[in-house]
């Protein structure tokens, strides 16, 4: 699968929906989680991280320093400390809301272009450098 946003991102998006803000930070800010695509695929009728949340390797990260320019949205880099478990192909981008994982907003899915995938843990860290034209544009 190449990069994709999710269509239902995408459908929120243009409503406006508060859930679909990337505005957010903390408890409501964009997360990234890596994932083993042997264990959780994309799927363009995926609306919630609950729909991938198996496939997830190590604890999602907050997304800081987010830009949004001329249709563009980037971020810092992530460091993702001490990972264990499978094989990781891709990252997945979500909006964290005050509820349970079943109302997290799945934004997009990134498994090409990637620095620093696929990777296999070994118990370090894992760094993700975002391409240097930025995470996506719409």
């Amino acid at each position: 699968m190449a990069n994709a946003l999710y269509p239902k991102f995408k459908q929120e998006a243009l409503k406006a929906n508060a859930a679909s803000s990337l505005n957010g930070a903390g408890a409501t800010g964009v997360y990234a989680a890596l994932i083993d695509t042997d264990v959780a695929s994309y799927n363009a009728g995926h609306q919630f991280f609950n729909s991938i949340a198996a496939g997830q390797v190590g604890t999602e990260q907050e997304i800081g320093s987010k830009t949004f320019v001329d249709g563009l949205f980037d971020g810092a880099d992530l460091s993702f400390p001490a990972v264990t478990g499978n094989n990781v192909e891709a990252i997945v981008l979500f909006v964290k809301t005050a509820g349970a994982n079943t109302t997290w907003p799945l934004v997009g899915w990134f498994d090409t272009g990637v620095g620093g995938l696929p990777v296999l843990p070994n118990g370090g860290a894992i760094s993700i450098t975002w391409n240097a034209l930025g995470i996506f544009q719409l």
